[in-house]
């Protein structure tokens, strides 16, 4: 029976890897689970409760039964609202905006399989970076953007081996595919051209690694430590233009072009620890290098302007740190209830250096989950997540670029629900 229900994810789980964007602090998806959502993922690399471990530490499946699998999903909710305090628009780009945020759903899904009781393998799939905003066409920061939507794709292949009682190891690589479409509205001088807009739409396609180690410290105890190598991507693509002037200036604006980004690694340190039959305490530091992204040029590689850099995003992103704290009570055979706390830097350094594609602040997390075990092979979990983000200022001056001076406050937060099925069969 429990073979003929795997058959049937397993489909289902592809389905899933539909193209998701959303934000995080910075553009980083933590939501690569709903099991550790409830916890804010306080002790991701040290929980090695289900195949999700495959994600947050290789090695955790050696605590694993001989097969398992684990599909969810993360909807997401960010809110970006844009307060005007004296912004100066490009000629006639003065108006307001609406949200900018919109719901997105970020699939995953695992599968680990024992080769023997010391060695295990698996697989991951899931998106771990995405953003989405999208601006009305004529607010007054459309030249600065207008939809900014980033992709990713990431499939994670690892083992693991189980050292001795004590330490187990694991690795995977990771291939990584990216998408990205950037609009803005292009220097405009009078109405008829306020509704003209330049597109860049590229992808790229490259590879990782991610290690990871597990210490049973004792039989109440985790500890688990974990590294996720940055990724560089080189991508290629098109611009284009659209609206009232793009026929006159398609010769100059359109064409090939590319860009190159390197997402950032990431370090994790994990601890589990079981007070009493009923009680478990998480904790979690981590570390991201954002700093790796200190600006993105996009150059045209075709036609008369071929090796000129069309527009540079000013990023200067500093290197963060995130603090998670959760616990978990086992309320009956059947039930685990979930809590946690997390505070999450983001990598943007001041107000002068925000983009309005990402209007990223300082996050607190609060999040309560709980998990079913539906059967002594399978559970389902549960989790819901408010990020408060306190009020966000931005002083973005692009006058000599041509794009005008963006000034004001966002009004910004976060919902996240999450549901995750694990099965072991």
């Amino acid at each position: 029976m429990q073979r003929k229900e795997l058959a049937r994810l397993i489909p289902a789980a592809l389905v899933l890897m539909a193209p998701a964007a959303s934000h995080a602090a910075g553009f980083q998806l933590l939501e690569q689970n709903a099991s550790g959502l409830g916890n804010a993922y306080a002790g991701s690399a040290a929980v090695a409760d289900n195949a999700s471990t495959i994600y947050f530490n290789p090695a955790g499946m050696t605590e694993l039964r001989e097969r398992e699998l684990s599909v969810g999903i993360s909807a997401v909710r960010p809110a970006f609202k844009f307060d005007n305090d004296g912004s100066s628009g490009t000629g006639f780009l003065q108006g307001d905006t609406k949200d900018a945020g919109s719901w997105a759903y970020l699939p995953n899904g695992y599968l680990s399989w024992a080769l023997n009781r010391d060695v295990y393998v698996g697989v991951g799939l899931g998106a771990p970076f995405g953003l989405m905003t999208e601006y009305d066409d004529d607010w007054v920061g459309a030249a600065h953007s207008i939809k900014f939507d980033i992709k990713t794709y990431n499939i994670n292949p690892s083992i693991a081996w189980r050292v001795n009682e004590v330490v187990s190891i694991g690795g995977g690589l990771n291939w990584q595919r990216m998408e990205a479409e950037y609009e803005r509205a292009a220097a405009v001088i009078s109405p008829a051209l306020a509704a003209t807009h330049a597109i860049l739409e590229a992808d790229s396609d490259a590879w990782g690694w991610n290690i990871g180690a597990l210490f049973k410290l004792s039989d109440a105890t985790r500890l688990g430590v974990s590294y996720r190598s940055s990724i560089e991507h080189k991508l290629k693509g098109d611009l284009k233009v659209k609206g009232p002037a793009a026929g006159a200036t398609a010769a100059l604006t359109t064409g090939k072009a590319e860009a190159k980004v390197e997402l950032p690694d990431s370090f994790i340190v994990s601890l589990a620890h079981r007070l009493d039959s009923r009680w478990e305490l998480l904790g979690d530091v981590s570390w991201t290098g954002w700093s790796k992204i200190k600006e993105v040029d996009i150059v045209r590689t075709s036609g008369p302007l071929s090796g000129a850099t069309v527009q540079t995003l000013e990023t200067e992103f500093r290197d963060t740190w995130r603090l998670a704290i959760g616990a978990n009570y086992q309320l009956n055979d059947a039930w685990k209830l979930k809590f946690g706390i997390a505070y999450d830097q983001t990598p943007v350094k001041d107000k002068e250096r925000r983009l309005v594609s990402l209007p990223d602040n300082d996050r607190t997390w609060f999040t309560v989950g709980g998990q079913w075990k539906a059967t002594p092979a399978s559970t389902v979990d549960l989790g819901l997540a408010y990020l408060y983000v306190p009020k966000t200022k931005i002083d973005n001056n692009q006058i000599a670029d041509g794009r005008g001076r963006v000034t004001g406050d966002y009004d910004s937060s976060v919902w996240i629900v999450g549901a995750q099925y694990s099965l072991a069969f």
